[in-house]
């Protein structure tokens, strides 16, 4: 019994040994190099491209190593953080979706990488406006833009010419949209072959169908100057938004697709419907698996309005604040590497993802890329023609995720028949209550 507990000592000790070794967020190797943890959201073959642009990096310097660790969703990646954020755990280097950018501002858990651009002088003009811009709030770079997309429509090319549409001319409008999607819907007695139109129950897709309008999603110029007190997106934009998908649901020209990314592109891919809403980081895939020719256009936009544009999605890169000086300079170098021209290209073309530096597009491999995929330089033609505001800045909020399940809710409340404007508005008060409570806990 003793030598059973010896070894079990023995186990537990070496157990948390490497506990300690594999978790913690950054040391001194061997050849004493720092080290630091970068975990990421990015998985399957974005995975392999983010380790082996790590490795590159790794290799072209002899200071830093920087140590990959996948850690799920997004969603799982921000909750794996907030439990070790603020210890000797958290990792240097987080990679976080946007929708959690005010949380991470309010946490005081991270060192703002203004610090080292000021110290530096770094010239961030070398980013894309249109998406850094996401990640400042007064002026202050918050956190490194890694990953960025942003909604296109894509649509079946091969679909459009049967239906007598011209497949080079994408509807624009929501009058062009309701029109074509009525073409391209095909039935067969109570039974409907090809649908329209589908839009992921999603919220970031009625954010930008509302930013495109020029609406706020909530008050305070969308959060970003002073605190969101308020709900501002059941306002007449965001009610011509649920009216679209509440009108083309009625007429059976619009499919729910529900709330699986995954489910909606196969859908789309095996003809269910000619028209959806995708993220632009999405394309290349649907190209490569579609047995069709795939369009890409702008997002639609209500008859009467000058489009303004859309908001970026996707993630940045956050610097931890409470670890050593020196494993801040390495994960400064790091963010520094992956915006150089021949980075971003690389991962442009390997990930669908823009480039946060504009330059990588001159580079021959997006070259050669785009007369593959013409479709990528469509995405990035309309992240150009943004109108710069608070309105395509997007909003600023700790308790986006609960905002958007809101939208969600009333979204699918819609095809049960739910009124338009009253499924906006329930959506609203939900959204102002938890915006009441954040503010009283804070």
């Amino acid at each position: 019994m003793k030598r059973l507990l010896a070894g079990l000592s023995v186990l537990f000790v070496l157990f948390l040994t490497a506990c300690s070794s594999t978790d913690s967020a950054s040391g001194t190797t061997e050849d004493g190099k720092t080290e630091i943890i970068f975990w990421h959201a990015m998985g399957g073959e974005l995975e392999a491209s983010v380790n082996e642009i790590v490795d590159e990096y790794n290799s072209s310097q002899d200071k830093y190593t920087v140590k990959p660790v996948y850690q799920g969703s997004y969603e799982e990646s921000l909750t794996k953080l907030n439990t070790v954020a603020g210890t000797a755990d958290a990792p240097a280097v987080t990679q976080i979706f946007e929708a959690g950018t005010k949380q991470m501002i309010d946490s005081g858990n991270i060192q703002p990488v203004q610090k080292f651009i000021d110290e530096e002088n770094y010239d961030t003009s070398q980013w894309e406006e249109n998406i850094s811009s996401y990640y400042q709030v007064d002026g202050e770079q918050y956190s490194m833009p890694f990953n960025s997309s942003t909604p296109v429509l894509a649509y079946n090319k091969d679909a459009f010419k049967e239906a007598g549409l011209d497949p080079e001319q994408a509807p624009r409008t929501y009058s062009e949209l309701k029109d074509a999607a009525e073409k391209l819907t095909i039935k067969e007695g109570d039974k409907t072959s090809q649908y329209g139109l589908s839009i992921l129950n999603y919220g970031w897709f009625f954010e930008e169908l509302l930013a495109t309008q020029g609406g706020m999603f909530v008050d305070n110029e969308n959060g970003r100057e002073g605190e969101a007190t308020k709900a501002s997106f059941n306002d007449e934009k965001g009610q011509k938004v649920f009216e679209l998908i509440s009108d083309m649901y009625e007429e059976g020209t619009f499919y729910n697709s529900g709330q699986n990314w995954d489910d909606m592109r196969a859908s789309f891919q095996t003809g269910t419907m000619a028209m959806m809403l995708d993220s632009s980081a999405g394309i290349k895939g649907l190209v490569d698996n579609a047995d069709f020719e795939v369009g890409v256009a702008y997002l639609p936009h209500p008859d009467d309005v000058d489009p303004q544009g859309v908001i970026i999605g996707g993630a940045s890169l956050w610097m931890a604040k409470d670890i050593e000086e020196n494993q801040q300079q390495a994960a400064w170098d790091f963010m520094k590497y992956l915006s150089t021209a021949e980075v971003q290209a690389k991962w442009h073309v390997e990930s669908g993802y823009f480039a946060i530096n504009p330059a990588a597009y001159e580079k021959d491999i997006v070259k050669q890329e785009w007369e593959k995929y013409p479709q990528l330089k469509v995405t990035v033609d309309q992240l150009h023609d943004t109108v710069p505001s608070t309105v395509t800045q997007g909003a600023l909020i700790s308790i986006f995720p609960e905002a958007r399940q809101q939208i969600v809710t009333g979204m699918e409340s819609l095809y049960q028949g739910e009124d338009p404007k009253a499924a906006l508005d329930k959506a609203a008060a939900e959204v102002d209550t938890v915006l009441e409570k954040g503010s009283r806990s804070r």
